[in-house]
C-alpha cells in the first residue's frame, strides 16, 4: 500500500490541473468505449447523434473529439492509445470496440451488449486488469438488433446471453493486464483462454493509434508509426511473419520518440504488423473520393478480405500487431507488449521476459497490498471481493473528455461548415465551456460524458483511494470553462443547460472527511464557486420568489407522472424535491462556512448566518405553502397551472422524502450569534422555541450540557420526520429486501392518475424498466433501488443518530412491532445494499436475477458490473450495465458498515482551530 501511497502523492496542486500531476498519471485507461453516437461527434442539422454517427460507421469514421476501443489506454492527453482487437474468423468486422443498440434500437432505450469486467486497477494505473468473453461463433449483430426491435416496453431486454453464443463454452476468456516500470514504461500482457470443448483459432490484434489531431487545423503536425521490422505486403496468404520480437517506431510532437515491442506467439512466430491511416474512408461513407488507400479501417478490411488497404511501406498512424493463436479446450496463451523510450532499457528478448514477468509480479502484489490496506478486517471475503472490484471500476472509467463548444458549434478550419441551425442549436449558450481533461464518467459506453451529480458521488468513493484525484474533479467543475457565467453548473453534454440536484457542496464535504478532515484549502477553494451557483438558483429557480422551487426533472427522470422539465399543462411545478435539494444545499454550504471558520482559515461567521437565513425562509416555506399532506405524512409537487387552482402531485415517491435530507446541526454559540442579529433566523428559532431552552429539550431539538449545546435543524421537524420514515421503512411501501424504492410500492395496485386542463397522465409501481420513453427508455425511477438517494438517506439517518443517541427510536420495518436506534437502522439499509452484490445463504448474487450461467458458472460468477439501478423486489442488475459511478458507493459502504471511518460530525468537531494559519 506504502508504494501506491507515495506513486499518487505528487499529484499537484489543483490549480495547477493534471498536468502537474505526478508523472505516474501520464498513461492510464483514459480511452473511452463509446466514442460514437456522443453529441460531441453529431454534425447532423437535426441533433440525432445516435443516427449521424452509428456504430456501422465507427470503423470507418475518424473522430474529433475523443477515441474509443477495447481495454484502452492512452496518454493523458489522449495523443497515443493502445487497444485490443479481436476476430473470431466469423464476424463480420473486427471486434474493435464494444457494439450495442441505440436509444431507438432498445426496446428500453440504448443498451450495450457485450460483456467485459474491470477486474483491478490501482490509482497511479501502475497496475489494470480487465476481462471480456468474446464468442467463437458469429457475433449476432443482427439478431441482437432485429429481436429487441421487436419487443415492447413491457417485455424484458434480449440479450447477448439468450442469443446461444455462450453455449457449451464456445467463448474466450480474454484478459488485458497492463503494469507499468516507471511512468512511461508501459507493460501490456493479454491472455486467452479456450473456454470450449473443442481447439480453436482467434486472431488478436493489439491495436496503437494516435488520436486524428491533423485533420482539423491547417498545417497541424501529423505523428508516425513506422516498422521497425517484418509488414504484410500482401493479401492474408501472403503476409509474412517474423521469428521472435517486432517493434514499431513512435514519433510524436508531444510525446517525443517512443517503440512498441511485441514479442512471439505460443509458436515462437512473431506477429504480422499491418498500417493504414486514422483517417475516414469517404469512399465507403460517402462514396467520395478516398483521402487515402489506407484508411481507419484499412486493417480490418485487410485481415477479413485480403484488400490492399494497409500501407506496404510500413507506416502509418494506426498499427496493429496480427497474432493467429490455435489453443486447445480449457489452454490459456499469453501475448505481450511494451510501450517505452527509443534509448535504454532491457534488450527485447528480456524487456518482454524476465524483466517482464518480475514487473507484473511486483504491480500486481503492490495491488494486494494496497487493498488489504482498505479492507475492514471484520470484512467477509466476497465484501473484500466487491469492495475491490467496484473501485477497479471508478478507477478505469476516468476518460479523456475533450468538448469546445465554441469550435463545435462554429466549426473546424480545415472542415466544412456545421449547419446553420446549430448556432442557435444544442448547448449553444454554453460557448465559455471548454473541457480538455481527465474526468470521472458515470458509464464508458452507455454515459461517455460527465453528469455534474453523478460525478459528486463519484468523488465520495475515489477519496478512499485517490482524494486528490476526487477533489480535483469536483474543483473542475467549477472552474471558469464550465461553470457558466451566471452561475450554472453543466448538467450533461445532451444539455448542459438542464439542472441536476446541487450535492456538490455535499459532496466536497463528505471527501474531506474521507481524507480526514485536514485540506481546509480545498474546502475554501470550492466554496467561493458554490456560492455563485447558490446565487443561481435562488434567482433563476424560484419562479414566484416564494422559497419553492422548481428545476425539472432533477436528475429523477420519470419518477412523477408529468415530464417535470416540460409541462404539458401551462403554468409551473413547485417541487418538493427542488425545495429539498436547496435546503440541503444551505445546510451544507453553512456547514464548510464553519469548517473554514473554526479551522482559522477565513472569518465566516456571517456566511454560516447567512445560509441559515436561506435554510429559515425554505422551511417556513415548507411548512407553510401546502406542499406538505398531512393525511399521507409526505411532501409532494404542487402545480400551478395558469388557470385554476394548485394541484398536489399525489405520487408516493423518493421526491417527497428529499426534505428529510437537509439537517444539521448548530453550536450553542453560533446559536447565540444568530440570536443577536436578530434577523430571519432569529425569528425562526424564536418559533422553534429558542427563547424557551426547556420547551427544546422537550421537543428533543436541544441537546447537551450548558455551553456545549446543539439545536437540531431538519427541513422537516420530528413529528414530520417521524411521519415520513414509518411510510419508507414500510416493506409494502418503500423498503425492499435490497434497499430504498424510488417509488412507493402501493402503486402496484394503485396506480395514480393527475387530470389538469385535459392532460390526463398515470403513474404505477415498476420494479424493473419503465413502460414509458420518458428521458429515454431504460430511464427508470418508477420503483428501482438507486444507489444516490439510498446512500444520502443512510447518511442522513446517521446525522440524526449522531445527535439523538439512543434517544430516538423508530419501528422498523415498519408495522413489525420492533424500535430500532437510527444507527441500527442505518446499518441494516447498508447490509440490504451489500447484499445485491454478495452471494446469499443460496450462493446466488441478487443483481444477476434470473440468469444461471452469471449464477453458476465459474468462469461468470465473480466478475462483477455495478450496474445503473436495481429490481425494486428482487434486487436484479437493471440499466446501463457499467455505471460504476454512482454505484461504485458501494465500496464507500462496505468500509463504513464495518467502522472503518468516523462519522462526519466526529470529523468536523476535531478541527483544530487554526489548523489553517
Amino acid at each position: 500500500m506504502d508504494a501506491e501511497r507515495e506513486r499518487v502523492a505528487g499529484f499537484g496542486r489543483l490549480e495547477d490541473g493534471l498536468r502537474q500531476a505526478s508523472d505516474w498519471y501520464q498513461w492510464g485507461p483514459y480511452v473511452s468505449e463509446r466514442q460514437w453516437g456522443t453529441v460531441r461527434e453529431d454534425y447532423s442539422p437535426d441533433g440525432e447523434a445516435w443516427d449521424y454517427l452509428p456504430h456501422d460507421h465507427a470503423r470507418s469514421r475518424a473522430y474529433r473529439w475523443g477515441e474509443d476501443g477495447l481495454a484502452g489506454f492512452c496518454d493523458i492527453e489522449q495523443r497515443l492509445c493502445l487497444g485490443l482487437a479481436l476476430w473470431n474468423g466469423r464476424d463480420p468486422i473486427l471486434k474493435e470496440r464494444a457494439f450495442g443498440l441505440t436509444g431507438a434500437q432498445g426496446n428500453h432505450g440504448e443498451d450495450v451488449k457485450e460483456y467485459w469486467w474491470y477486474l483491478d486497477a490501482l490509482p497511479s494505473h501502475a497496475w489494470n486488469r480487465w476481462r471480456y468473453h468474446y464468442p467463437q461463433a458469429a457475433y449476432p449483430y443482427e439478431d441482437l438488433i432485429q429481436q429487441n426491435g421487436s419487443r415492447n416496453r413491457l417485455q424484458p431486454e434480449y440479450e447477448l446471453i439468450d442469443t446461444g453464443v455462450f453455449d457449451s463454452g464456445r467463448y474466450w476468456i480474454t484478459e488485458v493486464s497492463y503494469a507499468k516500470a516507471d511512468p512511461g514504461d508501459l507493460l501490456m500482457a493479454i491472455s486467452l483462454t479456450n473456454a470450449g470443448p473443442d481447439p480453436a483459432t482467434i486472431h488478436v490484434l493489439p491495436t496503437a493509434w494516435f488520436r486524428n489531431t491533423w485533420s482539423w487545423e491547417e498545417g497541424a503536425p501529423r505523428p508516425a508509426l513506422t516498422a521497425a521490422g517484418p509488414v504484410s505486403r500482401g493479401p492474408v496468404s501472403a503476409g509474412t511473419v517474423s521469428a521472435g520480437t517486432v517493434s514499431v517506431g513512435v514519433e510524436h510532437p508531444f510525446l517525443g520518440q517512443l517503440e512498441l515491442i511485441a514479442g512471439p506467439g505460443p509458436d515462437g512466430t512473431g506477429p504480422t504488423v499491418l498500417f493504414c491511416e486514422n483517417e475516414t474512408n469517404t469512399q465507403r461513407l460517402f462514396g467520395a473520393a478516398p483521402v487515402t488507400p489506407y484508411p481507419k479501417d484499412g486493417i480490418n478490411d485487410h485481415v477479413l478480405h485480403g484488400a490492399a488497404t494497409v500501407n506496404p511501406a510500413g507506416q502509418g498512424t494506426k498499427c496493429a500487431f496480427w497474432y493467429q493463436v490455435t489453443a486447445a479446450p480449457g489452454e490459456t496463451v499469453e501475448l505481450r507488449l511494451r510501450l517505452r523510450p527509443q534509448s535504454g532499457g532491457p534488450a527485447p528478448e528480456v524487456a518482454l521476459g524476465s524483466d517482464f514477468q518480475r514487473i507484473v509480479t511486483e504491480r500486481k502484489g503492490e495491488a494486494d497490498d494496497f487493498y488489504a490496506g482498505l479492507t475492514p478486517a471484520a470484512a467477509s471475503a466476497d465484501e473484500a471481493l466487491v469492495m475491490r472490484q467496484a473501485f477497479a471500476g471508478l478507477l478505469w472509467s476516468k476518460q479523456f473528455y475533450y468538448y469546445d463548444v465554441a469550435r463545435w458549434l462554429d466549426g473546424d478550419p480545415a472542415q466544412p461548415p456545421p449547419p446553420p441551425g446549430r448556432e442557435a442549436g444544442r448547448n449553444s449558450r454554453w460557448r465559455n465551456f471548454n473541457a480538455f481533461d481527465i474526468m470521472s464518467m458515470p458509464d464508458k459506453w452507455e454515459y461517455p460524458w460527465f453528469a455534474a451529480w453523478d460525478l459528486a458521488f463519484h468523488c465520495v468513493a475515489l477519496a478512499h483511494v485517490d482524494p486528490a484525484f476526487a477533489k480535483y474533479q469536483l474543483i473542475l467543475l467549477c472552474r471558469e470553462w464550465f461553470q457558466h457565467p451566471n452561475g450554472a453548473l453543466p448538467a450533461y453534454e445532451w444539455d448542459f443547460s438542464d439542472v441536476n440536484p446541487p450535492v456538490q457542496a455535499w459532496a466536497a464535504l463528505q471527501v474531506f472527511a474521507v481524507d480526514g478532515g485536514r485540506d481546509i484549502d480545498f474546502l475554501s477553494r470550492i466554496f467561493d464557486k458554490l456560492m455563485v451557483n447558490f446565487t443561481w438558483w435562488v434567482n433563476l429557480e424560484d419562479a414566484g420568489g416564494n422559497n419553492i422551487f422548481e428545476g425539472g426533472f432533477l436528475g429523477l427522470d420519470n419518477i412523477g407522472p408529468l415530464d417535470r422539465s416540460h409541462l404539458p399543462v401551462g403554468g409551473t411545478l413547485e417541487q418538493s424535491d427542488a425545495t429539498g435539494w436547496m435546503g440541503f444545499y444551505a445546510i451544507a454550504l453553512a456547514s464548510i462556512a464553519d469548517v473554514l471558520n473554526r479551522s482559522g482559515q477565513r472569518p465566516a461567521t456571517d456566511l454560516v448566518l447567512k445560509f441559515l437565513e436561506h435554510f429559515a425562509a425554505i422551511r417556513e416555506a415548507l411548512d407553510s405553502q401546502g406542499l406538505w399532506d398531512e393525511t399521507d405524512g409526505l411532501y409532494y409537487d404542487r402545480l400551478m397551472p395558469s388557470s385554476g387552482e394548485a394541484v398536489l402531485v399525489q405520487a408516493r415517491s423518493m421526491v417527497g422524502m428529499i426534505p428529510a435530507l437537509a439537517a444539521g446541526v448548530i453550536d450553542e454559540k453560533d446559536l447565540e450569534r444568530a440570536l443577536v442579529v436578530g434577523k430571519n433566523f432569529a425569528n425562526f428559532l424564536d418559533r422553534e422555541g429558542a427563547g424557551d431552552p426547556d420547551k427544546l429539550r422537550e421537543l428533543g431539538l436541544l441537546r447537551g450540557d450548558p455551553g456545549h449545546q446543539r439545536l437540531l435543524l431538519s427541513l422537516a421537524g420530528p413529528a414530520r420526520l417521524e411521519r415520513l420514515l414509518a411510510r419508507l421503512f414500510d416493506e409494502a411501501e418503500f423498503l425492499s429486501p435490497h434497499g430504498l424504492r424510488a417509488l412507493s410500492a402501493y402503486h402496484r395496485a394503485n396506480p395514480y392518475e393527475i387530470d389538469v386542463e385535459g392532460v390526463r397522465a398515470t403513474i404505477d409501481y415498476e420494479p424493473a424498466e419503465s413502460t414509458t420513453p420518458m428521458f429515454g427508455g431504460n430511464s427508470n425511477w418508477r420503483g428501482p433501488v438507486w444507489f444516490p438517494l439510498n446512500y444520502l438517506m443512510i447518511s442522513v439517518l446517521e446525522r440524526y443518530y449522531h445527535f439523538f443517541g439512543d434517544d430516538l427510536t423508530i419501528e422498523y420495518p415498519a408495522g413489525s412491532g420492533q424500535r430500532l436506534t437510527l444507527d441500527l437502522i442505518a446499518r441494516d439499509l447498508q447490509d440490504r445494499l451489500i447484499s445485491l452484490f454478495t452471494r446469499g445463504p443460496d450462493g446466488r448474487r441478487a443483481c444477476f436475477g434470473g440468469t444461471e450461467l452469471l449464477q453458476n458458472d465459474p468462469a461468470w460468477r465473480d466478475n462483477l458490473v455495478f450496474s445503473e439501478y436495481f429490481h425494486g423486489d428482487n434486487g436484479a442488475a437493471i440499466g446501463a450495465s457499467h455505471q460504476t459511478g454512482w454505484t461504485g458507493l458501494i465500496a464507500d459502504v462496505i468500509r463504513r458498515r464495518h467502522g472503518e471511518l468516523p462519522s462526519f460530525g466526529d470529523v468536523i468537531q476535531g478541527i483544530d482551530p487554526g489548523a489553517a494559519r
